[in-house]
């Protein structure tokens, strides 16, 4: 009997140790089946997570964010302990004794889920597996995924510390709203950091991982508020916090910031602008796209806030003010159904989804919600009561009718507006006491522009606006738009003849010219349409005479004045071409104004930048634009009231002397000629520019330490209409932006180099004069020491053949270039120069 009973036990044990041999050879080979191809978790100890790139102004303001991941990145020791037991007691309670996997958490999960019938099935994975599934495998629920994980997790444990696989989690996991990591998810949620959360807070927190995109705190409110109790219940029972702070924190409401409790961080950010938007096209263009947009970069932008305001302000009233003197009703082109007008609630919900411009200061969405006899009612965003738009307020403007022709001036609103029609509308107030006097339709221009300001000596872009409004069109028209720049490329002429051996002084005959091209023959006139004789080349830029620039190129040659517009980067390539001697050739604004900063500097190269410096996440500087030498700045103190020694290494692009002379040329251009409306306290030089049919209208300024551009024309460009010049359009937004500019920036006279001596001349004539000689035809000129003044004043004609010149005068003193009166929209008299800058090009064409 006990043989049998031994033989039985027996039996039963070497079943039992084959099954337990078999059992184990079967884990091991699925265990060395599937760890063969497995992914290098070794790598995660240098893993960069991708976080958010940062634009700061130049004050060290936060203006605006880049991320594919709306990550920011958090160091274990900097998260407080109060998030990570939120999370552990959330997710895995048993993290910090485990290695990898949780047998006992398996366990319970598979118990509940028999129990249950499958109705309640919780996820047994542990942190450390989680952080494999998110990093290096695939998410899909297979036995073969999860073997998969349970091996990695088994090996990061031996590799990383639990704080650094804790880590990982914290800043990778997905949180809902666009935001990965924890420091992201209480910036979206709370508006706070990780350090000023609540515990209920951070239990909300630690909710979020089970269903991110179901755990709304809006639409599932009451669902989020039970998942945050439940781990504030864990919280209390693993000994994080005790009984009363649990229950005390659970009766509390849930608060968040898309429930309207706190403040949206990204609400408090200024709207995107075109500033902004060009440093992401050039960075991610210089860095890559995944460093910009994944690299945490910290950019230190040059924006100056202030400036930018004023720039934006000044290009939009300077549109707005034409596209409201052609009188012409376009509105925004948005309508909404009217039966989501029915009530204030749908018809608010309709107006905010309405995709409108809301970047222009003191502009609000608005629809309209009746039509009366005469007037209209309108509902305003963020407005609480409606309000009335009169019939006055439309009698501007005429709407075009479906066939494209214009219907006569309204009367009354409905010939404007129909209801349902989204409109935006800005307050009206009273000029001297700022009293409120009623609502007026505003819309966005048809016509469009650009500004741009910058430092002339260290190239810092201090402010620019491509358009009217990013929202509106996001094309930056400083920087991406190729036009026609007209007379203010002359400048660049004239900079190559001063250096070719020419004077301010030089005669140049202004005469009719024919040129045979491949096109035919092309017959330059000057914008008046007459011809002056030989005048001194100052005379040529100021009144912008264009047979005189031509007859310049044509004498030193167009490779001579191609050199030049490369050398100071207006062109990558400039054709030789006469044609292009009158700015024909398309640029930008961008490389406008970077060129005629070296005109003010004194000749030497400076290049534009947007950005100062460009950290990486770890804080080393990876770009920085000034790469002058300060060579004592690493001195422990200076001596009171010394400035650091700065050493400037820049290449010079044009003499000195020559960027004097072409200064002053450009003073008188400001003071006599087509920019006689600048009105500043400060010396200004500058040029404007006006194409054929004037299609394109510039202006290009500069003080001793600033300049500023601007450009207006269509996008598909046609002709402005009468009227329109660089001196009527853009020298106003000049005038406004530097006006305030010059309050901070100051300016004094331009700089004369040494090398050379003051001559007075006769401005009209080029004559040599006493050195007491006054009257206004006195200019004094400044000549090169040394220079044989019969070659610097010689007369030039460019090789072409003269009319007879007893038929011209050699200057013509009285009735120079007799304007003509126009009616302006304000209803004012105002005469409009003749010798306005604009040659006979057409805009696309070489002749």
């Amino acid at each position: 009997m006990l043989r049998f009973v031994l033989s039985f036990f027996g039996a039963i044990f070497a079943w039992i140790v084959t099954a337990i041999v078999f059992v184990a050879l079967t884990l091991g080979a699925v265990l060395w089946m599937y760890s063969r191809d497995l992914p290098s978790h070794e790598q995660l100890a240098q893993y960069s997570p991708k976080t958010i790139s940062r634009v700061y102004s130049s004050e060290g303001k936060l203006i605006d964010e880049f991320a594919e991941e709306r990550r920011i990145f958090v160091p274990i020791d900097e998260i407080p302990d109060l998030v990570k037991q939120a999370f552990v007691s959330a997710e895995d309670k048993n993290f910090y004794h485990h290695h990898g996997f949780d047998p006992r958490g398996m366990a319970g999960a598979m118990v509940e889920a028999i129990a249950s019938r499958g109705q309640s099935v919780r996820g047994a994975s542990t942190i450390t597996q989680q952080v494999m599934k998110n990093f290096l495998l695939s998410s899909d629920r297979s036995i073969e995924r999860k073997i998969k994980e349970l091996i990695l997790a088994t090996r990061l444990e031996q590799t990383l510390s639990k704080d650094q696989i804790l880590e990982l989690y914290l800043n990778e996991i997905f949180l809902g709203q666009n935001s990965f990591g924890v420091a992201a998810a209480a910036q979206t949620y709370f508006n706070k950091s990780l350090t000023h959360l609540a515990p209920h807070e951070a239990a909300t927190l630690a909710a979020m991982p089970q269903a991110p995109g179901r755990y709304h705190p809006v639409r599932a409110k009451a669902r989020v508020t039970e998942r945050r109790n439940y781990v504030l219940r864990e919280m209390w029972q693993n000994g994080y916090i005790t009984e009363a702070g649990y229950r005390s924190e659970a009766e509390l409401p849930l608060k968040s910031v898309q429930n309207g409790d706190f403040p949206s961080f990204q609400r408090q950010l200024p709207p995107r602008d075109y500033f902004s938007d060009e440093i992401r096209r050039q960075l991610s263009r210089e860095f890559g796209e995944d460093e910009f947009f994944g690299g945490g970069l910290a950019i230190r932008a040059t924006v100056e806030p202030d400036l930018q305001k004023i720039a934006a302000r000044a290009l939009q009233r300077a549109l707005e003010k034409f596209d409201r003197s052609r009188s012409i009703w376009r509105g925004t082109r948005v309508s909404i159904s009217p039966e989501k007008l029915t009530t204030e609630d749908d018809w608010r919900a309709a107006l905010g989804e309405t995709r409108v411009p809301r970047d222009i200061p003191d502009w609000y969405p608005a629809v309209v919600l009746s039509l009366g006899d005469s007037d209209a009612t309108i509902g305003i965003e963020d407005i609480e009561e409606t309000a009335t738009i009169p019939a006055k307020d439309v009698q501007w403007a005429r709407k075009r009718l479906s066939n494209g022709r214009l219907a006569d001036k309204a009367r009354v609103a409905s010939d404007l507006l129909e209801i349902g029609d989204v409109v935006l509308v800005r307050r009206m107030t009273d000029d001297s006491s700022g009293a409120f006097i009623r609502w007026t339709l505003r819309q966005v221009p048809e016509v469009e522009g650009a500004f741009m300001a910058m430092d002339v000596n260290n190239g810092r872009v201090m402010a620019m606006q491509g358009g009217f409004s990013y929202q509106s069109s996001v094309f930056n028209r400083a920087t991406q738009a190729q036009r026609q720049p007209g007379s203010s490329f002359k400048p660049f002429v004239y900079a190559a003849a001063l250096d070719s051996g020419f004077s301010p002084a030089t005669i140049v005959v202004d005469e009719p010219i024919t040129v045979n091209t491949p096109e035919g023959l092309w017959t330059p006139q000057n914008a008046s349409g007459r011809y002056y004789g030989p005048a001194p080349m100052r005379t040529g830029i100021e009144q912008s005479r264009n047979l005189m620039t031509i007859r310049i190129a044509r004498d030193i040659g167009m490779d001579t004045v191609a050199k030049y517009a490369e050398k100071f980067g207006v062109y990558d390539r400039l054709s030789h071409f006469l044609a292009n001697s009158l700015g024909s050739q398309e640029t930008t604004l961008f490389k406008m104004v970077a060129a005629y900063a070296m005109f003010a500097n004194g000749g030497e190269r400076v290049e534009p930048t947007l950005v100062d410096r460009v950290q990486d996440r770890r804080g080393r500087t990876v770009y920085r634009h000034d790469r002058r030498d300060c060579v004592t700045c690493g001195q422990a103190t200076l001596p009171p009231g010394a400035a650091p020694t700065i050493v400037s290494n820049r290449e010079r692009v044009m003499d000195a002397i020559t960027a004097y002379q072409l200064t002053s040329m450009m003073e008188g251009v400001v003071k006599r000629g087509s920019g006689r409306g600048v009105n500043l306290p400060v010396p200004v030089a500058g040029k404007t520019g006006t194409t054929n049919d004037a299609k394109d209208v510039w202006f290009i300024g500069f003080t001793s330490n600033i300049v500023a551009g601007c450009y207006l024309g269509y996008d598909q460009p046609r002709t402005l209409g009468e009227g329109a010049y660089g001196g009527t359009l853009c020298v106003p937004v000049f005038n406004e932006f530097m006006k305030e500019v010059v309050k901070e920036y100051g300016g004094t006279e331009f700089k004369v180099p040494p090398g050379g001596h003051f001559v007075n001349i006769d401005r009209f004539t080029g004559a040599l004069l006493g050195p007491n000689a006054k009257g206004d035809n006195v200019i004094a000129e400044y000549f090169r020491d040394g220079q044989d003044m019969s070659v610097g004043m010689a007369l030039v004609d460019g090789g072409f053949e003269r009319a007879d010149p007893t038929t011209l005068p050699l200057y013509t003193q009285g009735g120079r270039d007799a304007g003509r009166a126009v009616t302006t929209s304000t209803g004012r008299k105002k005469v409009i120069p003749k010798k306005a800058d604009f040659g006979t090009l057409s805009s696309g064409g070489l002749y």
